[in-house]
């Protein structure tokens, strides 16, 4: 996967951590968060290999420091990658690439992270253990996007009508999502506004554009 050369606005995609307790019953939960979450990111491509690491990391704690652990998961970009770490409070019980047969029920845990993630590793902290892999994006940087012509556009768009905005002098800046998301309304605003003085009704507009939208998540998720 590639991205587009022109990506003018560095959206940041802000680190989190979810405090949890290591039980089987919150793996569906994580799972949930983690789809949240990278859809959110942009990452929609990410998302399966993303929920199977959090998986097999938060069951390896369960397996092998027990159920009921303190634990957190924690989520951010490193560079083009996806970090996911799973921090528990047991420096003892290291995680270990086992060679499992194709019939084990269990020990293929760190092997299939390992089969999914560019790369993994632990690390020993004083009072808690941090077992962390990255996934590939497809991206250059943690600020890029993913390569899609509607995104190109609008990207394009947004980066003119920001030049008369004296909070948003040059197009080429790192930028917050709510800052992207008041640009963008008052882009939306200035449109609808357009349309009216013309005589056209903005409210069909508005519908129309939300159907089409709707059409198009229905599409992607087919796929």
């Amino acid at each position: 996967m590639t991205v587009w050369d022109g990506c003018r606005f560095e959206i940041e995609r802000k680190a989190w951590a979810l405090p949890f307790m290591a039980e089987p019953r919150e793996l569906a939960g994580l799972r949930r968060v983690m789809c949240l979450h990278l859809n959110l990111w942009g990452l929609p491509h990410v998302v399966e290999a993303a929920q199977l690491c959090v998986t097999e990391l938060v069951t390896n704690v369960i397996t092998h420091v027990g159920p009921g652990t303190p634990t957190t998961l924690a989520v951010s970009m490193n560079g083009s990658r996806l970090r996911i770490a799973v921090i528990d409070p047991d420096a003892r019980a290291l995680p270990t690439l086992l060679s499992a047969c194709a019939d084990d029920e269990s020990g293929r845990g760190m092997a299939l992270v390992e089969a999914t993630a560019e790369r993994w590793g632990v690390i020993l902290r004083e009072d808690v253990k941090v077992t962390w892999c990255e996934l590939a994006t497809g991206l250059r940087s943690a600020y890029d996007h993913v390569d899609d012509p509607q995104v190109a556009r609008a990207e394009a768009l947004l980066a003119l009508y920001s030049l008369n905005d004296q909070n948003c002098q040059t197009p080429a800046r790192r930028v917050t999502l709510s800052a992207a998301e008041k640009v963008t309304t008052g882009l939306i605003v200035d449109l609808l506004r357009w349309l009216r003085v013309h005589g056209r009704d903005s409210q069909a507009v508005i519908d129309r554009a939300w159907s089409h939208f709707e059409n198009m998540d229905e599409a992607e998720s087919r796929h």
